[in-house]
């Protein structure tokens, strides 16, 4: 577990890299083990890796999603809705983890 400041949390990717890593890792091989391996990895390859995590204070971690996230998805075909199931649920994952990883959960 990481001391975390929310100050350095800003500048997220000098202080935190491999905390950030290690809480998407952690998601996406849950995300893997539960649902459709090939429509995880498209959404962690395609969507989340333009996502940006931000401390909201409390202890608790938002995944803001680059715009259109059904429209970068490319070599799968799913239904929108099944996407942006699977997409909320990664998301809510990968705040879990950033919350355990950094002590809050």
């Amino acid at each position: 577990m990481t001391d975390f400041d929310p100050e350095k949390f800003e500048d997220k990717y000098a202080n935190y890299f491999p905390e950030l890593q290690q809480a998407y890792k952690n998601a996406f091989n849950r995300m893997n083990d539960r649902y459709d391996s090939e429509l995880v990895h498209a959404i962690d390859q395609q969507v989340l890796n333009e996502s940006e995590p931000f401390y909201e204070g409390d202890g608790e971690f938002r995944v803001e999603l680059p715009e259109n996230p059904h429209d970068r998805l490319t070599g799968v075909v799913v239904g929108k809705e099944r996407f942006e199931q699977i997409l909320e649920k990664h998301v809510e994952e990968i705040e879990h983890e950033l919350e355990r990883v950094f002590g809050f959960a």
